[in-house]
């Protein structure tokens, strides 16, 4: 099991992507109009940096995440934010300053800052806008992701079912008259080069998809789709095998609505993601140290009268996707399951009115990896992700 902490920070900046040896024809194809941006065009960033480690067992911690803002702010404050990054950042006077480089910079300079920690860094995720954003993880691997949106109708059905079969399997979803989703598709390229015809031919494998889906009923008007069921998953499949066939794409997720999502990966490896939340009220305090050191280590969360979080939890799950329903598991035994987990501590005091937070304390890495063995029961041994926000911008993960 690794469990990761991810510390959500923001930053301003503007800047202009284009390569200084290439025609402008060629920066045109790669980065579209934003490579005759002469004098920068803007961004508000949104990071996230994950640690992994050891959690300490007498406070209960992987890594202070108020040691990680105040300590990775002063890189942000120095050289990113408010800044114009091709000239006030020597690193991107001659390699441009997308998505993948600034988050590979930022791993640069960030990761050094916490030798004398236990804790790892092993990821920089940034956000430059709803359709862009870009991983760099340790071993060097980076991720491109680019977000499409479209909106469409559908009767969830499987056309390898009785009628029967699908009203018993989909509930109201297998409607004949049909419902209607805003989805929205996240494209994940693992790729370290930039290619002068990326953008071209990414523009127009979207362009392609939106045309063919965008305010269309996929059960009647998409002939790709006639012969295959009509659910998230396949859906998710369809788009991969779509955009894959043009470019070297690593995998697709898929969602529906803000809370539900399908992943296709390469190699035809599916999964799916649920959120669900719940209220409850907890006070950080460890045992083991004194009221001083618990006041100086967690500060106003060692409130003596407590405070409250509404945790924000994702499941995500995988095994065999069935050809026949399309689909990899009930999405009602998802959120039934997802619902008794979460049940027993829904508005309560976790220190005083559970078992498991009498004598541990109540940090984030406790509480999802106490709650994973309580999840992974009720979700049929499926689960291969657990994610927890105790905030938006504090979030833990525990993967199998």
């Amino acid at each position: 099991m690794l469990l990761t902490v991810s510390k959500r920070l923001e930053f301003s900046a503007s800047r202009r992507l284009f390569f200084t040896h290439w025609s402008d024809a060629e920066n045109l194809a790669a980065f579209g109009s934003e490579s005759a941006a002469h004098y920068g065009t803007g961004r508000n960033y949104v990071t996230y940096f994950v640690f992994t480690g050891a959690v300490n067992r007498a406070n209960g911690m992987l890594v202070n995440i108020s040691e990680i803002k105040a300590r990775v702010e002063e890189v942000l404050q120095a050289h990113f934010d408010h800044k114009f990054l091709n000239e006030d950042h020597p690193v991107f006077r001659e390699l441009p300053p997308t998505a993948e480089n600034i988050a590979r910079q930022l791993f640069t300079e960030v990761a050094p800052l916490f030798a004398d920690l236990e804790a790892t860094l092993v990821a920089c995720h940034l956000v430059e806008s709803p359709e862009r954003s870009a991983t760099f993880y340790a071993d060097g691997t980076t991720e491109k992701n680019h977000w499409l949106e479209f909106s469409a109708a559908r009767q969830t059905m499987s056309p390898h079912l009785s009628r029967e079969e699908n009203e018993k399997l989909f509930g109201s979803a297998s409607s004949p008259h049909g419902h209607g989703h805003h989805y929205r598709a996240r494209f994940t390229f693992r790729r370290e080069t930039q290619d002068a015809a990326r953008h071209k031919a990414l523009t127009e494998a979207f362009g392609g998809l939106r045309a063919e889906l965008d305010h269309k009923n996929l059960n009647y008007e998409v002939v790709g789709l006639t012969n295959r069921a009509k659910t998230t998953e396949s859906l998710a499949r369809y788009l991969f095998e779509r955009v894959a066939t043009a470019l070297p794409l690593h995998r697709v997720r898929l969602h529906e609505r803000d809370d539900f999502f399908a992943e296709c990966w390469q190699g035809e490896i599916f999964f799916l993601g649920m959120r669900r939340s719940f209220n409850a009220a907890h006070r950080l305090h460890a045992a083991a140290l004194s009221e001083a050191e618990n006041a100086a280590l967690y500060g106003k969360c060692n409130n003596p009268r407590g405070h409250g979080h509404r945790y924000l939890t994702e499941a995500t799950i995988g095994g065999e996707y069935d050809e026949r329903t399309g689909t990899l598991y009930s999405f009602t035994d998802f959120a039934q399951g997802m619902q008794t987990a979460l049940q027993p501590w829904q508005d309560k005091h976790l220190d005083l009115e559970t078992d498991e937070f009498r004598e541990t304390p109540s940090t984030g890495e406790n509480i999802v990896r106490s709650l994973w063995p309580k999840m992974n029961r009720e979700l049929a041994d499926r689960l291969v992700r657990l994610r927890l926000w105790e905030t938006p911008n504090n979030r833990f993960t525990l993967r199998r």
